[in-house]
């Protein structure tokens, strides 16, 4: 456990200087015990890859308090441990006239789109880490046979839902927003949904899974284009 002053009020521990479930799963436990030993003075955990911010109240603690309270908590029994981690099943309606990359992608990988669409739904998807905007869960890993880099130039704005590729992540955009990523179908569900409770359908350590969907049943779910 590595810890580092991020701020005034919050430090940033570091597990790792890699990514791997074993890894992402220290960080869910470790987010789960500093709830605990920090109580009244913790303002919010954010979680990554390998890594998480802990924000504190200035008023009740400090800097040296707080590391000494995170050295404290062991991470022998995390893999013992098991936490509220769901499965979450996300339609897609993967097409062309909703991926406009996956045609191109499949011609780089030299396969046809069924095979792409079969490889994206066959994998379940840790996520890792939420951010970038409200909602925009960083999920892996994509099957190397249909990884791609991003664009060389993003584009100034991405629709709603889009299912989109980068290396080894998948994502679905939960607002329109400028984005370089493959796309690659599109999804119906509220990734984020600011008025009503839960805000987002899935947190960091739960398991995602993609069902392909046909384009009647995409507009039945609320799905547009």
């Amino acid at each position: 456990m590595r810890i580092v002053d991020a701020g005034e009020n919050s430090l940033i521990v570091y597990l790792s200087e890699y990514v791997t479930p074993d890894v992402s799963n220290k960080i869910h436990y470790l987010a789960h015990e500093i709830e605990k030993v920090l109580i009244a003075d913790l303002i919010d955990l954010i979680p990554s890859y390998a890594s998480l911010l802990v924000i504190f109240n200035p008023l009740t603690t400090d800097h040296f308090a707080i590391r000494n309270k995170l050295l404290a908590i062991s991470l022998e029994e995390c893999h013992e441990w098991i936490g509220s981690q769901e499965t979450i099943t996300l339609p897609v309606y993967y097409s062309e006239d909703s991926g406009e990359d996956l045609t191109a992608l499949a011609e780089k990988k030299g396969m046809n789109i069924d095979d792409v669409i079969e490889l994206h739904t066959s994998v379940s998807y840790r996520v890792y880490a939420i951010g970038f905007a409200p909602g925009f869960a960083y999920l892996g890993e994509v099957d190397e046979k249909i990884a791609m880099p991003r664009l060389n130039t993003p584009r100034m704005s991405v629709p709603r839902g889009a299912v989109a590729i980068a290396d080894r992540q998948t994502a679905v955009y939960p607002t329109s927003s400028p984005g370089g990523w493959n796309l690659i179908g599109r999804c119906p569900t509220k990734m984020y949904n600011p008025s009503e409770p839960p805000y987002m359908p899935v947190s960091v350590g739960d398991t995602v899974r993609f069902e392909a969907i046909g384009r009647e049943k995409f507009f039945a779910l609320g799905g547009k284009l």
